[in-house]
């Protein structure tokens, strides 16, 4: 395989030219279902296993669990702000430096996982309560001072989990 598949097994994300309610109701699904296909994933590895990398210089498996807590947990924020606010301005972060950061590197996986859950079932919950004009609302992403709708922000991040469980099953196979 070459870098940029590995980099992106799935593809980059995709948005759709007209979301449907469909849409909605398979993003939000991939979210709620996550956690339960990492854990499923992760199952029995050992240390060293925890250690493999999906791509020569990418992140190892715990790196890419708890990376996608602190990318969802931001996620999870910046919903809030545009339900709240109006088309507020998010703060983009380093993921790279914080995929380097103790917490992201040596945490108990375990204890990662159960983070995960319980971020993904509160925003699950969140979602399937928006209203169609909820998921209209926006935000600011300084980066290219781009307005991203939340029904776009949705079909990003679901994108965002499959993404990262095929880095998973990639780092299983290739052990970079």
């Amino acid at each position: 395989m070459d870098l940029e598949q590995l980099k992106y097994p799935i593809g980059k994300p995709n948005l759709p030219e007209e979301i449907s309610s469909n849409h909605i109701n398979l993003w939000i699904q991939t979210i709620e279902e996550f956690p339960t296909k990492i854990e499923s994933e992760i199952e029995g590895l050992s240390n060293k296993e925890f250690g493999y990398r999906y791509r020569p210089n990418g992140w190892n498996i715990k790196q890419v669990i708890n990376h996608c807590i602190d990318s969802h947990i931001n996620s999870f924020v910046r919903f809030k702000l545009a339900l709240t606010e109006d088309n507020p301005t998010i703060k983009p972060y380093r993921e790279d430096l914080w995929a380097e950061l103790p917490d992201t590197v040596d945490y108990n996986v375990d204890e990662s996982l159960s983070l995960l859950k319980s971020i993904h079932r509160r925003w699950a919950y969140l979602l399937n309560s928006l209203s169609e004009s909820d998921l209209c609302k926006t935000f600011i992403h300084p980066d290219g001072n781009e307005k991203i709708s939340l029904k776009e922000n949705l079909c990003i991040y679901a994108w965002h989990c499959k993404h990262h469980l095929a880095h998973i099953r990639n780092a299983k196979k290739e052990q970079y």
